[in-house]
This record gives C-alpha cells, sequence and structure tokens, in this order.
C-alpha cells in the first residue's frame, strides 16, 4: 500500500473521530421535531441521545480490545459500515422503538471508530511535540464534531426536516470509509489474547441497567420498585465484573493497565468531565428554543462560538502546557469551564442569547476543549503498543458512560425541579428552573474535578510531550 504523509493519514483518522462526535450532538436541536415526528414521550426523547452514547460508552471498552486483536484499521472499516447503515435506517424510522434501536446500533459501530481511529492516530507519531500537536487536533475536532452537530441538525431540521440530521451523518461515514481505506495503512504489533466475551457482557449490562434507572427515575421516581430493581442489579453486576476480570489472562480490563498510575487519574477525571460534556449540548439548545423562542437554524448559528472555543483551547493546550505545566493547566482549563456554568445557571426565561449563552459559551469551550487535550494525553501515556486500542477504548468510555450516566442524572434533575415549579409558574419560568438546576449541578461537578486534578495529575507535569513511545506506522 503507498505510504502517505502522517499529516494526510491524522486528517482520515480525525475525520472518522469528527463523525462520531457529530452523532452525539447533531440530533439535540432536532429533538423537539424528531419527537413529534415519531411521537416519543419525555422518556423517549432522553433515550434517542441515550441509546447511543450508552451502546458507545459501554461497548468501547470491547471495541477497543478487537482492535487490538483483529487490527485497528480492519475494525475501523467495519466500524464506519456500521455506523453508516445504522444512521441511515435512523433517518428512515417512524416509530420510537426502531429510532431507538437504530441508534443503539449507531452506538456500537461509534465503539469501534473511536478507539481504533485513536490507536492509529497515536501511532502515525513518535511521543513529543508530534504527538502533542495529534493530540490538540483530536482534542479539536471532538470537541468541535459536538458543537458542530448541533450547528449542522439545526441547518438540516430547518431546511429539510428531521430525518436529514441522521442521512446526513450516514453521507459522512461513507466518505470517511472511503478515505480511510485509501490513505490510513494497517498498524503493526497487535496484541496476542482472547476477547473476554462474559466480562463485555457483565459490564454492558450493567450500564445499561444503572442509565435505564437513572433515566426511568425521572418519571417513576426513585422509590419505583423497577428504579431500585436496576440501580441495584448494577451494582451487583459491576462487582461480578470486578470478580470475573480477577486473573483472567484476556480480561477486558488487564491490571497492567494501570501500571503507571497515570491511566486511571486521567479516566477517573475524564468519567468527571463527561457527565456534563453531553449535557451541556442537550440543555443548551432546548433553552433557545423552548424558552428562548430561537428557530433550529438560529439555534444552531448560535453555538458557532461554542465551536470556535473548542479548537482555539484545543489548539493553544500544548503552548500552555509548555509553559505552565500538565497540572496547572487541567485544572485552570476545568476551573474555567465551571465558571461557564456558572454563568449559565444564571439563565432567565426573559433573558436573550447574547445576555444568557454567548459569554458563558466562550468559556465553557475554552475550558473543556483545553481539558479534553490533556486527559487523553494522561489517559495513554505510558501503555505499550500491544495495549493501545484498549486504553484509548478505556479514555472514550469513561467519557461517554459518564455523559451517559450525567445526562440521566441531569435530567432527572432538571425534570424534578421543572414539575415542582410548574404548579406555580409558567411553563417557560418552569422549563429555565429546571435548565439552572442542571446547569449549576454541572458547575459542581466541574470544581470538584478541578480540585481532584491537582493530586491526581501531579506525575505528569508535562502531558502532551510524555505520551506513549507508540512506533509510528507511517
Amino acid at each position: 500500500m503507498k505510504s502517505y504523509p502522517a499529516w494526510v493519514v491524522l486528517t482520515s483518522l480525525a475525520a472518522a473521530q469528527f463523525t462520531v462526535m457529530l452523532a452525539t450532538s447533531i440530533v439535540n436541536v432536532a429533538l423537539p421535531q424528531v419527537r413529534a415526528g415519531v411521537g416519543l414521550s419525555d422518556g423517549g426523547t432522553t433515550w434517542v441521545v441515550n441509546a447511543y452514547g450508552l451502546a458507545f460508552g459501554a461497548l468501547l471498552l470491547a471495541g477497543g480490545r478487537a482492535a487490538d486483536l483483529l487490527g485497528g484499521r480492519r475494525v475501523l472499516i467495519a466500524g464506519l459500515a456500521l455506523f453508516a447503515a445504522a444512521s441511515l435506517a435512523a433517518g428512515l424510522a417512524v416509530s420510537p422503538g426502531a429510532l431507538i434501536a437504530a441508534r443503539a446500533v449507531q452506538g456500537l459501530g461509534a465503539a469501534t471508530i473511536a478507539p481504533a481511529a485513536l490507536a492509529l492516530a497515536v501511532g502515525v507519531y513518535p511521543s513529543g511535540p508530534g504527538r502533542g500537536r495529534a493530540l490538540a487536533v483530536w482534542g479539536a475536532v471532538s470537541g468541535a464534531g459536538g458543537a458542530g452537530g448541533v450547528l449542522l441538525g439545526g441547518v438540516l431540521t430547518q431546511a429539510f426536516g428531521w430525518p436529514w440530521v441522521f442521512h446526513s451523518v450516514a453521507l459522512a461515514a461513507v466518505l470517511v470509509l472511503v478515505a480511510v481505506a485509501a490513505l490510513v495503512p494497517s498498524a503493526a504489533g497487535r496484541s496476542a489474547g482472547g476477547f473476554d466475551l462474559v466480562g463485555t457482557a457483565a459490564v454492558t449490562l450493567a450500564l445499561t441497567c444503572l442509565v435505564w434507572g437513572l433515566t426511568t427515575a425521572r418519571g417513576a421516581g426513585w422509590t419505583d420498585a423497577r428504579v431500585l430493581g436496576a440501580l441495584i442489579g448494577a451494582a451487583a453486576l459491576l462487582a461480578a465484573f470486578a470478580v470475573i476480570e480477577r486473573g483472567r489472562p484476556d480480561a477486558l480490563i488487564p491490571p497492567r493497565l494501570f501500571a503507571t498510575g497515570r491511566v486511571a487519574a486521567a479516566n477517573l477525571l475524564m468519567a468527571l468531565l463527561g457527565s456534563v460534556w453531553i449535557a451541556l449540548f442537550f440543555f443548551l439548545p432546548l433553552y433557545q428554543q423552548q424558552v428562548l423562542g430561537m428557530t433550529p437554524l438560529s439555534t444552531g448559528t448560535g453555538q458557532l462560538p461554542l465551536a470556535v472555543a473548542i479548537m482555539l483551547g484545543a489548539a493553544v493546550a500544548p503552548g500552555i502546557t509548555r509553559r505552565i505545566g500538565g497540572t496547572a493547566t487541567v485544572t485552570l482549563a476545568l476551573l474555567t469551564e465551571a465558571a461557564g456554568m456558572v454563568w449559565l445557571a444564571r439563565i432567565s426565561a426573559d433573558g436573550s442569547y447574547l445576555a444568557d449563552v454567548l459569554g458563558p459559551s466562550i468559556l465553557v469551550g475554552l475550558g473543556l476543549s483545553t481539558a479534553f487535550v490533556q486527559l487523553t494525553g494522561l489517559a495513554v501515556d505510558g501503555v505499550p503498543p500491544p495495549d493501545a486500542g484498549l486504553a484509548d477504548g478505556l479514555v472514550n468510555t469513561t467519557r461517554q458512560v459518564g455523559g451517559a450516566i450525567g445526562l440521566a442524572a441531569l435530567a432527572t434533575l432538571a425534570g424534578s425541579v421543572t414539575a415542582h415549579a410548574s404548579g406555580h409558574q409558567p411553563p417557560p419560568e418552569a422549563l429555565t428552573a429546571g435548565y439552572r438546576a442542571a446547569f449549576a449541578v454541572s458547575a459542581a461537578v466541574l470544581a470538584a474535578t478541578a480540585l481532584l486534578a491537582l493530586p491526581l495529575t501531579r506525575t505528569t507535569p508535562r502531558l502532551p510531550d510524555r505520551t506513549t513511545d507508540y512506533a509510528p506506522v507511517a
């Protein structure tokens, strides 16, 4: 196969990551139209987002392991094909069940794309500044995919209708598949061993029970037998997963992955960051449309400053780290995002985009992308090449699972606050009260994460420049 420059290979792999993140948020602006189009309930509307995020997060470890065993390029191409087919099916869905099922399969495809693409991407560059720049690109396209999805979703929904938010993702996946097949070489250093099917089933069922319980609590209440049963089942399955993994030669999460001490720290922090990441792209467009009365197009356009801030933060992250160190950079980034969330927690029903959304969006975007770049670099620091896909899958898992759990919990909180306020406030004020509560809790989570980052990241003072020693593949 012809060898292409490293930046060409990285571009095609980054496009795969962008497409995955695009699918995470492109549906958010279209949710009111999707709900009317297929007859979704309040809980069903949340599951349009969570079915994708849950399948994505719960199966990322399996996707990373598959990439290590079978080869990243092969798994990436297969994942893109499945992702494109599921996206097309989602756009053609005419019932809630069909749409939610298609979104779950779409998440399965994403779970194979993300770890394979990142493992191949970090293999393109040797350790050092080049690796740092590659991770900065990864952070930029990941964050921009989330914000760009809101923009594109608004444009497509208003111009062509909600099915095109899914059809456009299908088209993008096909184009990326062609580029990957033509430009990306196969990586060397496949892992030995087998696939941990039992462990995969246990952790997937555990996460499903957990998110289902949190989501159902919104309507049924925390004392409902189904909710309690789901949460107890999740705890039991997670305990069983820990027992299953102990001593297995082909464990889904082998202990050697945490040998450096940095992987565990990065994944804990990434899970907390992810718990407010996806929720932001869920609640902010709803506030713009349902309270401020903005159209899907104007809502999407209003996300442009957020997208620009995300790309700017990712671009300057390596330079900031070289000047003040990794720990200070992560902490400052998380506090900057927390400040933006505090600002959003002051939104009002009679507010405006310029006064209530623009400023905090910029702060959140700068902090979000900078923290993402640093924590991604920390999560792959010191991991040997045969476990690259697994480490990449793990950090993506913690972000996505954290996002699914965070969205379920914050949606339950916002719904409860809105329901309580509806008894004595008009609908716009009641909705705004729920959104304010979600943003306030998000700010508190980010502030706590910043405090945790101080002791947990001190072992790696220059994160982008001290990444793993993968051999280049191109």
